[in-house]
């Protein structure tokens, strides 16, 4: 039975974060720094909190860890929330992401441990090929900084377009050289890129929205993400101080296990996949 709380990026904005995070119990400052209480982190629905709540059930109480995972549906307060230690912890992002959010935002949120890539894809409700995608075709893509340009390398990678030589994690579509299919894009925030595929020709989607949707990213998806080298590889995260606490090297541990390596690998198919 999953013991989850849910909170969408509509209520946070509505003020509901401080109470729905106090309400674990204790201080703010508690979940953070009170080693003796339960390791609370924020984690997107797929498959971070899937793949913590497993530890949860099946790992967590044989190791003497006291795990407690909070949902989030944006790409932000889970950071914040760390930053400000309103949770212990957080697993939902990947490097260049981190580097852009601590840079742009001043928190000191560092990596602890790598757990999984989830593979960027470009789907359609409309064609079957990228061949088909016609002249002048709609194209969503992620509208933060670096799944945006993480959007159009895929697309580059694939012959739909070109960038512009020297682009890096920070390519947005004024940086492409050449369009010979003249495609027009669509700037979205990303958890809106798989509900625009109604009304989009086609969609770059994170993979995590993807399978939370039903989309099977290594059947689905017409063109999808290499894993070979990639560096977007999902971790644990913490503040920074917090490396050591023992219940996140515990939690370190549980999450790169061979009990999580197969739960990954049966579960999602290939459309998840293990970095360990």
């Amino acid at each position: 039975m999953r013991n989850t709380a849910k909170i969408t990026t509509a209520v946070l904005a509505a003020g509901a974060l401080t109470f729905g995070l106090s309400a674990c119990g204790g201080s703010d400052k508690d979940a953070a720094s009170d080693d003796s209480g339960p390791l609370i982190v924020a984690a997107s629905p797929t498959p971070h909190a899937e793949i913590l709540d497993y530890v949860k059930d099946h790992l967590a109480k044989k190791a003497g860890l006291d795990l407690e995972v909070k949902e989030f549906t944006d790409y932000i307060t889970p950071n914040t929330a760390t930053e400000d230690g309103s949770v212990g912890a957080n697993y939902f992002q990947n490097q260049p992401y981190l580097d852009d959010f601590n840079k742009k935002r001043g928190t000191h949120i560092v990596p602890v441990v790598t757990v999984h890539l989830e593979p960027l894809g470009l789907y359609s409700h409309k064609v079957k090929s990228v061949d088909a995608l016609k002249s002048g075709a709609t194209v969503a893509i992620p509208n933060d900084t670096v799944n945006e340009a993480r959007s159009l390398k895929l697309l580059a990678s694939k012959g739909l377009i070109t960038l512009k030589d020297g682009v890096g994690s920070e390519a947005t579509p004024q940086d492409i050289a050449e369009n010979p299919k003249k495609l027009t894009f669509k700037e979205v925030e990303a958890a809106q890129t798989v509900r625009s595929l109604d009304d989009v020709d086609a969609a770059v989607v994170n993979g995590n929205y993807a399978i939370s949707s039903g989309i099977k990213p290594a059947k689905d998806a017409l063109v999808l993400e290499s894993a070979k080298d990639s560096p977007y590889g999902n971790f644990l995260a913490v503040k920074k101080g917090n490396e050591k606490d023992p219940r996140v090297k515990k939690l370190a541990e549980l999450l790169t296990s061979p009990d999580v390596k197969k739960f990954i690998e049966d579960k999602y198919q290939g459309s998840v996949i293990a970095s360990f």
